[in-house]
């Protein structure tokens, strides 16, 4: 057997079931951004990468690489046991940041314990820029739902969804639902790089003949970044609008956020947006929460918010396909005329 390269291009087109990705650069590297599926399999730990680091800029290469194999020489079983454990008969590839010495080291040890290996060039460096120029060359028929805060859209793109439309979820992907209150309830945020990573992962699997259903969103979504490419295209792609009354967003957001010990947590939410808020809202707002008024604060939020989505849709170039009023339509309503609005619009673009 012999360790053979393989592009991204060909380990993407491939079925993620069929071979086992093994990223063998440090835990932290990992944890910043790595390939959806891939499995961390550390040639070093962060402190021992900085170690052989200092020794490289310090003495020289040949130095780095005689400290590189007194920490990885006591570690070789332990890595043929782990990666034996994920291998299952299934080929391995296995990368680090470039495809440099890393990768090799570890293909040539896993070849050398019977498995079948290739190493990814470029490592998940190539991967970054594979999937940053997909984005910004495949043309995504995006369709984007627009609609205040509290109009109920992420309930709109399950139900969607189900219908058997496809969805990016944004903000499921980002772990937080978009506004200064959008972390509750919510896990950790991934970094922008790794969010950026899922997006591809989910938009890349996708019948890029048929339309996508994504909802209005800032550029950031609580700490992270939609990536440029895409945004790009979000601000020019149609938008279907949302008219939702605002008792029943009010009640919309009560629903999500309150609850159990909220209470601090919105507390803390309304203070981070306080300057923009106003003093006298966000004093309304305290005073609200601190009577268990939830309806009330919501109102308050809304003030604010309702604000910022005008001033996000003056910043669009988009075009508005449609307007739905959503007043005494039930769900199941609502869904299918958001289809008939996509299906209009794409008879009216082939008629062009």
């Amino acid at each position: 057997m012999m360790v053979e390269n393989i592009s991204i291009g060909e380990v993407l087109q491939t079925d993620p079931a069929g071979y086992v990705l093994l990223d063998v650069r440090s835990p932290s590297e990992y944890a910043q951004g790595h390939i959806p599926g891939a499995f961390n399999l550390p040639l070093f730990s962060d402190e021992e990468r900085a170690a052989v680091g200092t020794v490289y800029k310090t003495m020289s290469p040949h130095h780095a690489m005689q400290r590189g194999l007194e920490i990885v020489g006591p570690k070789m079983q332990g890595i043929v046991d782990q990666a034996l454990k994920l291998y299952n008969g299934k080929p391995i590839v296995v990368h680090c940041w470039r495809g440099g010495k890393r990768s090799s080291s570890i293909g040539w040890l896993l070849d050398f314990a019977g498995m079948s290996v290739s190493v990814l060039t470029g490592g998940y460096k190539a991967y970054r820029t594979y999937q940053r120029s997909w984005i910004d060359t495949q043309p995504l028929n995006l369709i984007i739902l627009g609609g205040k805060t509290g109009s109920g859209k992420t309930d709109l793109l399950h139900a969607l969804s189900a219908k058997g439309e496809q969805v990016l979820d944004l903000e499921q992907l980002a772990h937080h639902k978009g506004s200064a209150f959008g972390w509750m309830g919510e896990l950790e945020q991934p970094s922008t790089e790794q969010f950026e990573n899922d997006i591809f992962e989910v938009v890349r699997k996708l019948d890029l003949t048929k339309r996508i259903w994504i909802e209005n969103e800032s550029l950031t979504i609580g700490k992270v970044f939609i990536p440029q490419p895409l945004w790009n295209k979000m601000k020019s792609a149609p938008l279907i609008q949302l008219e939702v009354p605002i008792d029943v967003r009010v009640q919309n957001l009560v629903d999500i956020y309150a609850g159990g010990d909220a209470k601090e947590a919105l507390i803390s939410s309304f203070q981070k947006i306080s300057a923009r808020l106003g003093g006298q809202h966000v004093k309304a707002a305290l005073e609200a929460l601190a009577n268990g008024d939830y309806h009330q604060a919501a109102e308050v939020a809304l003030t604010y918010y309702d604000k910022t989505y005008y001033y996000g849709l003056e910043q669009r170039n988009a075009q508005i396909i449609g307007k739905i009023d959503t007043d005494n339509m039930y769900s199941e309503q609502i869904v299918e005329t958001l289809i008939i609005h996509a299906q209009q619009l794409h008879t009216q673009s082939l008629a062009q």
